[in-house]
């Protein structure tokens, strides 16, 4: 199983005036390095939480569908399976029909239990499954202490601009931090 990103997010949970603000930061010459640790706090956190934050595309590639009829997602919280994609032996494409599966997006991870177990005729990323995950499009669907760890970070990492060293004060995260994701944490599969 293999996962791309199709659709990058389109805002981050956390924007450069919230930052600005929680670092009492005036002016725009640091502008550029605020919005890269933004973006970097962000995908730190949706890797410690094995969550997306902020609504975006991406597409899981499997060989074949798992014995059984049931296939665990690697990404939450799951929005909506766009497009199930299976290849025959010759590389022809085929839209499984949504009324062939069903989506449960509520469980942690979210699965795709199909009525009967589709056959992908081509076994080397022979099924696609496209999806859209996130808490939702706007930053206020993400959960206030995820927020609150993505302005943790960035903080750290403004004040903190060198090598990351293993005394208290070079760690990655701030003293913290992993009490607020904590919660959030989804299992591996």
């Amino acid at each position: 199983m293999t996962a791309a990103l199709v659709s990058a997010p389109a805002t981050e949970p956390v924007s450069l005036a919230d930052v600005k603000a929680h670092l009492r930061v005036d002016g725009t010459a640091e502008d550029s390095l605020l919005q890269a640790a933004i973006l970097a706090a962000r995908t730190h956190v949706e890797s410690e939480t094995r969550r997306k934050l902020i609504a975006q595309g991406w597409r899981i590639y499997f060989d074949e569908w798992p014995s059984g009829r049931t296939i665990d997602l690697p990404i939450a919280p799951l929005i909506s399976v766009d497009a199930i994609t299976l290849y025959d032996i010759v590389g022809v494409a085929q839209i499984l029909d949504p009324d062939a599966y069903r989506v449960d997006a509520a469980r942690l991870p979210p699965r795709i239990v199909a009525r009967l177990r589709p056959q992908a005729g081509l076994y080397d990323n022979g099924i696609e499954i496209d999806v859209t995950a996130g808490y939702g499009v706007s930053s206020l669907a993400v959960p206030a202490a995820l927020r609150q760890a993505i302005l943790m970070l960035v903080a750290h990492w403004y004040e903190h601009r060198g090598a990351v060293g293993f005394d208290r004060a070079g760690d990655v995260a701030p003293l913290g931090f992993e009490a607020m994701v904590a919660p959030y944490r989804v299992r591996s599969l």
